[in-house]
């Protein structure tokens, strides 16, 4: 009860705080911003004041003290506007019609991808199967910490890796809540956060509810032409449609060996990949500030924007960086398409003045709040890591200078025939009037927009930023997003240009089933998908360690993923899976062979196991599996104190 009621009042702040600084919005608008804010709240106030008062329940508890100011400030100077009292000014069915079944799939998916218990053991999906531990491990380590924090996977090594989407856990935690309904309902509120961010951003730039509608529909059920691939494999062999929902990564949108690798956004990014979660419940608003300030030539809220925007590196960095590639192609945008002054005379030059004056307030503010993340965290772990390298054309790319598939064809199979769309989405709508006011009208917004998503493709393109070429699908996927609701307003408008043409809804038909039909079958798959992470003694001995052993002891265990004693009750283990360590760009190459010695050889390793402060060791099949532990010593010369099943834990 005690980790839903400091939820719910950092949600309430959020919302008084939205309500003060973006007056004048529809209720709908500010209710979305609010809970946003709430939770950014929830993550940077109680991180910052750990600096001082370690990851405590007093920094939680004092974090909403802050929140609860800050709020009560607002709200007592705020700006005395005219209020609209309709919720949005979108039809009522728009928002129902779209957000509702997204936050019932969401929901769902969250409930049986986090730890679901099954007769004592702790089951997943599919795509949470890999990922989940690392963010379990972050949530449950936090606790007591200090600050900055270590990675538990690897003592001594600083948590480069953005954990505040994991933090907000911590503070549940702390206040008493359960571990697996922390995760259930905090990424529950961020899936309908993130759809309904995506609804009121598309509006925003299309004003259409068949836009929107379009727009929605190809972002969140998103994949390319997978379906070929499997309908053929299913022509040679009936089974092969089975294998889709029974398969571990058998669905249309990923197939390594087959150069699909565009995959659902719900199924493999949003749900498994919580920073990114975390990292487009932050973004989503920071895109709608920034059209509206452009649109309204607004300069209280691109100071609110540049505020937002400050807080996200250590949300998500991949969506910090793209937000400020879309961002500058905005301002070129805007730059250019102002009226010289040849032309307008002087208020032309006044008028790039003061679009100057405005992106310069959002990029200040926003250079100053994240730069101290990016130097204490991002850039020791990315740029000293040696991650940073040239690399076309994504995963397409064999890393000898050859591509596997063609160019155009490897991103037409891979996002579909919309691909070939994107230019003219781009230029769609109507452009001001020679020598009217720079301030953006719909025509303008998406050129606006497309030319920031662009620069964001270009990056991606030609720039790899982590150790796994892979992870730069976390910039396409924000340029794809950005150009979403240009899309839907462009096939809006091809739809009505061929009004008499006969076949028009067959065309419209057969066009949407290829542009969804392998995100279909891939959240067909994850709605069923069910793996068992941790048995009942794996679980029940994480639950003995988290209740008898002390929360900064070092345990001595296996490295792999779904590690009991890590993820579940918060442990330092010696060394974590490569899995996750090699992919951050650290070296854990020491304390892989110093693991090994101590499991193997322990009667040798004495000083090893004082020099890492090793107080228990945990072994079970893995261990037994994976090293030749010499169990007789541990049983001659330790104390056992857990043994259920083939999992024995023992005091060193």
């Amino acid at each position: 009860m005690g980790g839903l009621l400091i939820l719910m009042g950092y949600l309430l702040c959020g919302c008084v705080l939205m309500d003060a600084l973006v007056p004048g919005a529809r209720r709908l608008n500010r209710l979305w911003l609010g809970l946003s804010a709430g939770l950014m709240l929830m993550m940077w106030l109680p991180a910052l004041l750990a600096f001082l008062l370690r990851f405590t329940l007093a920094a939680q508890l004092l974090g909403l003290a802050l929140a609860a100011a800050l709020a009560g400030a607002c709200a007592a100077f705020k700006r005395d506007v005219r209020r609209e009292r309709r919720w949005t000014d979108m039809p009522l069915w728009l928002p129902l019609a779209l957000i509702l079944p997204l936050a019932l799939l969401g929901g769902w998916l969250q409930y049986t991808h986090t730890l679901r218990n099954v007769n004592g053991a702790l089951h997943v999906g599919q795509s949470t199967y890999g990922d989940l531990c690392l963010h379990l491990g972050i949530a449950t380590s936090l606790r007591n910490a200090a600050f900055p924090p270590d990675y538990s996977l690897l003592p001594g090594t600083l948590l480069g890796y953005p954990f505040l989407g994991d933090s907000m856990v911590t503070t549940m935690l702390l206040c008493g809540g359960g571990l697996t309904f922390s995760y259930v309902l905090t990424g529950t509120l961020m899936m309908v956060l993130v759809a309904t961010g995506f609804v009121l951003f598309s509006w925003e730039l299309t004003r259409s509810p068949a836009a929107t509608v379009v727009a929605t529909v190809l972002m969140f059920v998103n994949g390319g032409l997978g379906f070929l691939y499997a309908l053929d494999g299913i022509w040679k062999d009936s089974t092969a449609f089975r294998q889709i929902f029974t398969g571990f990564y058998a669905t249309p949108t990923n197939q390594p060996a087959l150069n699909l690798r565009w995959v659902n956004v719900i199924c493999d990014m949003m749900v498994p990949q919580r920073t990114l979660l975390t990292g487009w419940m932050a973004l989503l608003p920071a895109l709608w500030l920034l059209v509206t300030a452009t649109r309204d030539r607004d300069a209280r809220r691109f100071a609110l924007l540049g505020v937002w925007a400050g807080g996200m590196p250590m949300i998500h960095t991949h969506s910090f960086l793209a937000l400020g590639l879309v961002s500058v192609g905005a301002v070129a945008y805007c730059t250019l398409r102002a009226p010289s002054a040849r032309l307008a005379g002087p208020d032309a030059a006044a008028s790039k003045s003061h679009t100057f004056a405005r992106f310069a307030l959002y990029g200040v503010i926003a250079v100053a709040l994240a730069l101290p993340q990016l130097l204490t965290w991002s850039v020791p772990q990315t740029v000293n890591g040696g991650s940073l390298r040239f690399r076309f054309n994504w995963v397409n790319n064999r890393g000898d200078g050859r591509l596997i598939d063609g160019y155009c064809w490897f991103w037409i199979k891979n996002v579909g025939l919309i691909w070939l769309m994107m230019v003219p989405a781009a230029l769609t709508g109507e452009r001001n009037p020679r020598g009217s006011s720079d301030v953006p009208r719909v025509g303008d917004l998406t050129r606006m927009l497309g030319l920031g998503a662009l620069i964001v493709y270009a990056v991606a393109e030609l720039i790899q930023f982590q150790p796994n070429e892979y992870d730069n699908n976390k910039l396409f996927y924000v340029a794809y997003m950005v150009m979403m609701p240009a899309m839907g307003l462009y096939l809006v408008t091809l739809w009505r240009r061929l009004r008499g043409v006969r076949g028009r809804a067959l065309l419209a038909a057969a066009f949407l089933l290829a542009s969804t039909l392998s995100g279909g079958l891939s959240i067909a798959r994850e709605v069923v998908s069910d793996y068992r992470l941790f048995s009942r003694e794996e679980a029940d001995a994480a639950r003995f360690v988290e209740e008898n052993t002390p929360q900064d002891a070092v345990f001595l265990t296996g490295s792999q993923h779904n590690n009991a004693v890590a993820a579940l009750a918060g442990r330092r283990i010696v060394c974590g899976t490569g899995s996750y360590l090699y992919f951050h760009g650290i070296d854990y190459s020491v304390q892989q062979w110093d693991e090994r010695a101590m499991l193997e050889r322990p009667g040798e390793s004495q000083a090893l196991m004082e020099a890492y402060g090793v107080a228990y060791a945990y072994i079970s099949s893995y261990e037994r599996s994976a090293f030749a532990v010499d169990e007789a010593w541990f049983a001659d010369n330790a104390e056992l104190v857990f043994a259920e099943g083939d999992v024995c834990v023992y005091r060193l």
